[in-house]
């Protein structure tokens, strides 16, 4: 059987590298991407990316998933806080997602602490930079997949 897992990024994580470095990292998106497809390929798994700036194209990528993928990893970005509409479309895919921030959306200023998305995903990774997505990769296969 083919297992395929979709990484997910949204507005400004094209910036990665550029971007406010002191909170983001050095990482680029590229750097990224590169890392989730290659920690997926070690455990037999193949993984597309996906980045919009848009809130409908990441709803279109995420409901590419229905029935295509077995896990999703998201970074919605700011969309992260107020987008019910990125919520209300993880919930419809039937798909496990874990929802990863580079810096710790808890410890910087209050309106990013809270996630309309986190109780719709099956966990929450923040803080930990590009280890974070590493992290989301293993956590979808030993506890979500197959």
């Amino acid at each position: 059987m083919y297992y395929k897992l979709k990484l997910i990024h949204g507005p400004n994580l094209n910036m990665l590298g550029v971007r406010q470095p002191e909170i983001y990292g050095h990482d680029t998106l590229s750097d990224i991407e590169q890392l989730v497809v290659s920690e997926a390929k070690k455990k037999g798994f193949a993984a597309d990316c996906f980045q919009s700036n848009s809130e409908g194209a990441i709803i279109d990528a995420i409901q590419s998933c229905y029935q295509a993928c077995d896990g999703i990893i998201l970074n919605a970005g700011a969309y992260t806080h107020y987008s019910y509409a990125i919520r209300d479309a993880i919930s419809s895919v039937m798909v496990p997602c874990v929802e990863v921030h580079l810096s710790d959306i808890h410890a910087r200023e209050p309106f990013r602490s809270v996630s309309v998305l986190e109780p719709v995903c099956v966990k929450q990774i923040c803080g930990l930079g590009k280890q974070g997505y590493v992290l989301a990769v293993e956590e979808l296969i030993k506890n979500h997949v197959r």
